[in-house]
């Protein structure tokens, strides 16, 4: 019997597949659960209109994504932050702080999820930080933390 499958199954396939499974298995396990349903027309079609629209939807994703990671590449991020002395500062850099920070200089929304970040950056100086955007996009940018002397 050919089923399309509604979520994915280890062995079997991922969501949207059509398989060709055993009669008994699709009628007394996949479809009562509501793992698959029968490859109907009208099913077959459904199944190819949601297909190329997720990944029409992919594509757009992966350009925009792309777009934000190059106009954060263009310059420099100044990170203005209160230090003592030997470049220490109070407190740490993290990745909240930052996709605070690059969010509002570059008027584009940063999720600090995209900002890949072993620990915090205690320390004045030049960072190279990765990003992982949607849609299998990465880059580096360059992110400058400039020591504003506690007076």
């Amino acid at each position: 019997m050919k089923v399309v499958l509604l979520k994915d199954i280890p062995g079997i396939g991922k969501t949207g597949d059509m398989k060709e499974v055993k009669d008994g298995y699709a009628r007394n396990f996949l479809i009562p659960r509501g793992l698959a349903k029968m490859a109907t027309e009208g099913e077959i079609k459904r199944i190819r209109n949601e297909k190329i629209l997720k990944e029409h939807k992919e594509d757009l994703t992966k350009k925009k994504s792309e777009e934000i990671l190059k106009t954060l590449q263009k310059q420099i991020h100044k990170v203005p932050a209160k230090v003592g002395g030997g470049g220490k500062l109070f407190g740490a850099l993290t990745s909240t702080n930052l996709s605070e920070i690059l969010s509002k200089n570059s008027g584009v929304e940063i999720d600090k999820k995209w900002i890949n970040m072993d620990k915090p950056l205690k320390e004045t100086g030049l960072y190279d930080i990765e990003m992982r955007l949607p849609g299998g996009v990465r880059g580096t940018i360059k992110v400058e933390i400039v020591g504003e002397e506690k007076g």
